[in-house]
């Protein structure tokens, strides 16, 4: 059999090694100067104010959510995504609100959070489904009427647009992810972004056990006297990067938007190869979006969903289900609701292989994969008719 064809793989290569080992060099691997150098670069190049780099996205969202104060308030927000976006929300002490998706983007329908805003509604949680942008201006127009927060889950959108406006910097606060298979990864890793100087000293402090004066601060050349007394303001969390995981930020930060180009041509070339063929069809891309193209995602008949799962696992094809809605699981039946579209497309979606450095003979299988099982689908049920 030909080599295995993953669905996603790192864009590493020498100048990320070359880093690496100017920082091993260094003698310091904690949160420290590379870190700091990370956070500037990063808010510079998506022009938000302020970014304080993290561990994970998943500890983004936790912060975001203390620090938009949900505690024991409901906060609307998506099934369609990793179950790490409404954990935070739990972990916040917040109520998950479940709301409905559009069918052609996986994108939380703005109608849909209009519709279940209610007294005690504290935030609205947008995912940036696969990198393409939801539709924010009503979001936004929605927070601002009713006084809500808006924090954006843009682990999947490094590099999307909306508008021509940068994903997770329209809102409150942005969180993103650099976890392996991500558009820029530091192996794992995160981000959030805000432009409120208040917000971003109170989550520094959080990521840090609460406290007030980060170590490298006080430990940095020309600190002053007494540099290592700090006080503890609050409790707070271990959650923040270290300079070997933002040293890998900076190199990926600089490689992130071509490698978002290729993606792009990559999809493009996806939506040539299976436009008109019976069966089978990738995400729409709205006029407003720009996606960061983060997964390829195709879409067939729920039925067929399985079978062409295994059907690309038999012929050495890597593939996945993004994602098992939430509100399904046991620990969400608390705040189970009918999400009807949801509900309907989850059971139609897989996500083929997408990545920097896919060959063109490796997209070539996927591809002719793909459109031998749909040929093969439509014979069975021309036959069956026939027999009919």
């Amino acid at each position: 059999m030909d080599e295995r064809i993953p669905l996603a793989r790192p864009n590493f290569g020498d100048d990320e090694v070359a880093a690496l080992q100017q920082t091993l060099a260094s003698g310091w691997v904690g949160s420290g100067p590379r870190t700091a150098e990370f956070e500037q670069r990063f808010a510079e190049q998506v022009g938000a104010r302020h970014a304080i780099a993290l561990n994970s996205a998943s500890a983004a969202l936790h912060l975001a959510m203390l620090a938009a104060e949900v505690d024991g308030q409901e906060v609307l927000t998506t099934a369609m995504t990793f179950v790490s976006t409404n954990h935070a929300i739990l972990l916040g002490g917040g109520r998950p609100v479940f709301c409905d998706i559009e069918a052609d983007t996986l994108n939380v329908n703005p109608q849909e959070l209009a519709r279940k805003v209610t007294p005690t509604t504290r935030a609205l949680v947008v995912v940036h489904y696969g990198g393409h942008a939801c539709d924010m201006d009503p979001v936004l127009e929605l927070a601002r009427e009713h006084g809500l927060w808006v924090i954006e889950d843009n682990a999947h959108g490094c590099g999307g647009l909306y508008r021509g406006r940068q994903l997770g910097t329209l809102g409150h606060m942005g969180c993103y992810s650099f976890q392996a298979t991500k558009n820029m990864t530091t192996g794992d890793g995160g981000m959030l972004v805000t432009n409120d100087p208040e917000l971003a000293a109170r989550v520094r402090r959080l990521r840090w056990m609460g406290i007030s004066r980060p170590t490298w601060e006080r430990f940095r050349p020309g600190r002053p006297r007494r540099s290592w007394m700090y006080d503890v303001e609050e409790v707070g969390f271990k959650y923040e990067m270290n300079d070997l995981a933002a040293t890998l930020g900076l190199v990926q930060l600089g490689k992130v938007a071509a490698a978002n180009e290729e993606r792009r041509r990559l999809v493009a070339r996806y939506r040539a190869a299976f436009a008109g063929l019976t069966g089978v069809e990738l995400l729409a891309e709205r006029e407003y979006a720009r996606s960061s193209c983060y997964n390829a995602v195709v879409r067939v008949a729920p039925e067929a969903r399985d079978e062409l799962c295994e059907y690309l696992d038999r012929h050495g094809i890597d593939s996945n289900v993004h994602y098992y809605p939430n509100h399904l699981l046991p620990l969400y039946r608390p705040y189970t609701t009918r999400l009807p579209v949801t509900e309907s497309e989850w059971r139609r979606i897989l996500s083929i292989p997408l990545f920097p450095g896919l060959r063109p003979d490796q997209q070539d299988r996927v591809i002719d994969c793909v459109r031998e099982f749909a040929a093969a689908r439509v014979g069975s049920a021309a036959a069956g008719q026939a027999r009919a």
